[in-house]
This record gives C-alpha cells, sequence and structure tokens, in this order.
C-alpha cells in the first residue's frame, strides 16, 4: 500500500478484496462461520490501527498479511476436535507439514506469486515454494476418493476429470443436468462432488449438489463459476471451496485436495 492512498480509495481496495479475503478464511478452517469470524477480526484490526497494513505492499496482500497474523495466533484453537467429517479432516492435518496448507491455498486458490506469498507469511521466497510443494506432496499422499463431476461443457469436464483421475481419485461419473447429477450420485455415491453453478438444460448445479446432500448429508463439495463473488455475498450459506473461471490445473489439483480434507460443504439455497 502507498502513501498516496487515500481513505476512500482503500476503501474501495478492502472492499473489492474482502469476497476473496473470506474465501481464503473459509478454505483455512474448512466452515464458513469459522472463516467469516477471521475476515472479521481483520477488519476490526484495522479499524482500531490503520498503520497495521504493510506500508510497503499493494492494499490486497497487506490484508491478506494481517489476516495471516491473527490466524497464526490463534489457529490451534480454529481447528479444535470436532465429530464427523471434521474430525476426520482435523486428523489428516496433524501429519501435515507446519503453513503449507497456508501456501498452497495463497499461491494456487488465490493466485500470490511467491513474492506475495512469502511477504504475507513472514518467510522468504525459497521457502514459499517449498512449502506448496511439500504441500502438493504430503495431501496427494493422504487421501484418495470417488469423484462426482457436474459440468455441462464437455472440453472443461474432461479436462476436470482428466487433473482429478491424475490425482489418484476415482471418476464416478459427469453429469451435464440436474436430474443426470442425482441419477449419477444414486448410481454410485461419491466422496466429492466438483460442480459448475449453470448446466445445460438451465437447471442450477446448486440445486443438484443440495439434492445430493439431501440424500447423501456431509459431502465436500468444489463449485466452479465464472462469476465468484456472486456466491461470496456473505448474505447465504456459501460453498467453502469454490474455483474461479477460468481456473488453472493447480487450482483444480489444490482445491480437490483441500476438499477432502475440510469436508464440510453447507447448502446454498437460490
Amino acid at each position: 500500500m502507498t502513501a498516496e492512498t487515500t481513505d476512500q480509495d482503500l476503501t474501495t481496495q478492502i472492499g473489492a478484496t474482502l469476497p476473496y479475503l473470506r474465501r481464503y478464511a473459509r478454505a483455512l478452517t474448512g466452515d464458513q462461520t469459522s472463516g467469516d469470524t477471521y475476515a472479521a477480526a481483520t477488519l476490526e484490526a484495522i479499524l482500531s490501527d490503520r498503520d497495521i497494513l504493510d506500508g510497503g505492499m499493494a492494499v490486497k496482500p497487506a490484508l491478506f498479511k494481517v489476516l495471516h497474523s491473527i490466524w497464526q495466533s490463534s489457529k490451534s484453537d480454529a481447528v479444535g476436535p470436532r465429530d464427523g467429517l471434521e474430525g476426520a479432516a482435523q486428523r489428516h492435518m496433524a501429519k501435515l507439514t507446519d503453513n503449507t496448507r497456508e501456501a498452497l491455498l495463497l499461491h494456487t486458490i488465490e493466485e500470490f506469486p511467491f513474492t506475495d506469498v512469502a511477504a504475507i507469511m513472514g518467510i522468504d521466497q525459497d521457502e514459499a515454494e517449498e512449502l506448496v510443494s511439500i504441500a502438493h506432496r504430503e495431501m496427494a499422499d493422504s487421501i484418495a476418493g470417488r469423484v462426482l463431476i457436474i459440468e455441462d461443457e464437455p472440453v472443461i469436464a474432461m479436462d476436470i476429470e482428466n487433473l482429478v483421475a491424475d490425482l489418484g481419485h476415482r471418476i464416478t461419473g459427469i453429469a451435464r443436468t440436474r436430474a443426470e447429477a442425482v441419477e449419477k450420485g444414486a448410481a454410485d455415491k461419491p466422496d466429492l462432488i466438483l460442480a459448475d453453478i449453470r448446466l445445460a438444460d438451465n437447471s442450477s448445479g446448486i440445486d443438484a449438489v443440495n439434492d445430493l446432500l439431501t440424500q447423501f448429508g456431509e459431502l465436500p463439495v468444489i463449485f466452479i463459476t465464472a462469476y465468484p463473488e456472486r456466491l461470496l455475498t456473505g448474505d447465504r450459506p456459501e460453498p467453502a471451496f469454490l474455483i474461479s473461471k477460468p481456473y488453472t490445473e493447480d487450482q483444480v489439483r489444490s482445491a480437490v485436495s483441500q476438499a477432502m480434507f475440510f469436508s464440510t460443504t453447507a447448502t446454498l439455497k437460490v
């Protein structure tokens, strides 16, 4: 953030960054409520002391740096023992090298270059790159499962199928509509759902996911959309894992690995 940044400019930039700050916090905690608590704590810290923002950084990475500092000071409490899928996620996380998930999310999902990742985390660039490499190895080796893809664009569906299969997961099916998704899900229960928002017959990928979660209970879900800000408003339950179109290979790999660790995803009502 430069010295010339006015209060109005700062407010505008914080507002534009907030949806992605919330996405990062939610992916860290695996829960919308917990993630939003961290995002709110970040904003409260800035309101209390504007000087907390690193004056040598642009506003977006500076905000993430504040959140990261808050997360580091309290993350052991944020990821305490839980039951069900989140409890299983915690047991997997206990085996991971410290700070690897943070570096992976910052670089792949939030698309910060390694220079920014290093600055946000307070480490050098070589360490940031090494943490991401470790994260890829450790998370890929930890869990594999069955994945249902809900995507109406054949080329995109094939690309996602190849990426997910390369991670060691089995594809249970590719659905182009809500009805087809429910049918394929019922035929072969997935461990993970990867869904587009708008489907071939103008049906909703969100509705398809809600149908499947009603049938099966908690399952990890990753949504893909060209308009992520529409699902990052805070006005209703949101997905813990959200990929923006156009996506990168690393984003898909990272989100799949992360979702298998933090498995709860609230249903969405539109």
